[in-house]
């Protein structure tokens, strides 16, 4: 049987036709739906925050200094320890102070002594002046010699006392309860009266922290009406490891002008230290409230996407796709962030699962609200 060769070569393109379309068949397959959380665009009134680095400082610090001069004969604390208003710190060699004090009131019995005498005088020449059995003039100069030994008396009083003060100086207590720091101070060391200093106590309930606000900070608030009385007085603080301490604080100093150095306003808040949980040198951040927003959208922190200096997070479009918004973003509340453009409240935008979302994937979605975060507080 004879084959049309123009036969053959249509078998062949037909045949050539069926396996490509085959082929395409088998490899296009539809996309992969990308498992994603995704979290439907919040809308609500929403009190703005600002945060402030700041410094945990002891309220009072007072450097303990001896009164007296002499060697430390006791250290009666350890460095670190809290101590209280009046408990002893140290012990100044008191054995010259003792004998001191048996030296001023040997010469006090002695000027008392001698003032005894002389009153007796006097009590005697006025007797026998009234009689006329002396001249006026002895009595005037036994009524002089009287006063002269009251006067030494009192001196050595005087000096009976101070002696007295300065023994009691060489027991050396803490003026204001707080903790001692750890010093290097040894037993046998001469302290200088009034120089030397054995020990540093702080403070520790209340605590101050110490923040600045710049110039513009400082503007904005005041243009929004925000005083120091109105945004000062509820703050709270987020120690280093991002948590938030459970006590609130308040404003309590404020210096009276910006700092030629640096251009900001030094602040002084105050917190409850009743743990003792804070202790001077640590870092935190005052997180002040200034200015409600009305109708404000929030979405999570962890939704938004930065590259190349710009932000923009991933939404659920048509159809179930990951579609881009370029976003532009306001102030942090905690875990949240507030969107001023580029969304709206009907918008959905993906939380978790979007790195793996290109622009036109598929979504396979599961919706979450704002109790399924488990966002910590912003650093």
């Amino acid at each position: 049987m004879t084959v049309n060769r123009k036969n053959i070569i249509w078998l062949a393109v037909l045949l050539v036709l069926f396996t490509a379309g085959c082929s395409k068949q088998q490899t296009a397959r539809p996309p992969q739906e990308v498992v994603v959380k995704a979290m439907q665009v919040m809308q609500q009134d929403t009190p703005v925050t600002y945060e402030f680095v700041g410094e945990i400082v002891a309220k009072d610090e007072v450097q303990i200094k001896a009164q007296v001069s002499g060697n430390v004969a006791r250290k009666l604390v350890k460095g670190g320890d809290t101590v209280r208003v009046g408990q002893p710190l140290f012990e100044i060699d008191q054995r010259n102070y003792i004998a001191a004090v048996a030296d001023a009131q040997a010469q006090v019995a002695q000027a008392q002594a001698s003032l005894s005498n002389v009153r007796r005088d006097v009590v005697r020449y006025q007797s026998l002046a009234s009689q006329g059995g002396i001249a006026a003039q002895i009595l005037d100069t036994s009524v002089s010699q009287a006063e002269q030994a009251q006067s030494q008396a009192n001196a050595y009083l005087a000096k009976l006392e101070q002696a007295q003060n300065d023994l009691s100086d060489t027991l050396i207590v803490s003026p204001v309860d707080g903790r001692i720091g750890v010093g290097e101070l040894s037993v046998g060391i001469y302290a200088q009266a009034g120089s030397t200093v054995l020990a540093t106590v702080s403070t520790v309930d209340p605590v101050l922290v110490r923040f600045s606000m710049s110039e513009n900070e400082y503007l904005k608030f005041s243009r929004l009406g925000n005083t120091p009385d109105s945004w000062g007085k509820n703050l709270s603080l987020i120690l280093s490891d991002g948590s938030k301490y459970p006590l609130t604080g308040q404003l309590e100093q404020i210096d009276r002008g910006l700092s030629n150095q640096t251009g900001t306003l030094a602040m002084k808040a105050a917190f409850g230290n009743p743990k003792q949980l804070l202790v001077p040198g640590m870092f935190a951040r005052i997180v002040a409230i200034g200015e409600t927003r009305p109708g404000a959208l929030l979405i999570p922190q962890r939704a938004v996407q930065e590259m190349l200096g710009k932000t923009f997070v991933t939404v659920v479009g048509a159809n179930n796709e990951a579609v881009t918004k370029p976003v532009k973003l306001g102030p942090k509340i905690d875990s949240l962030q507030i969107v001023e453009d580029g969304l709206t409240n009907q918008d959905v935008v993906v939380v978790e699962g979007f790195a793996k979302a290109q622009p036109g994937s598929p979504l396979k979605i599961t919706m979450i609200g704002l109790n399924d975060l488990t966002i910590p507080v912003s650093k």
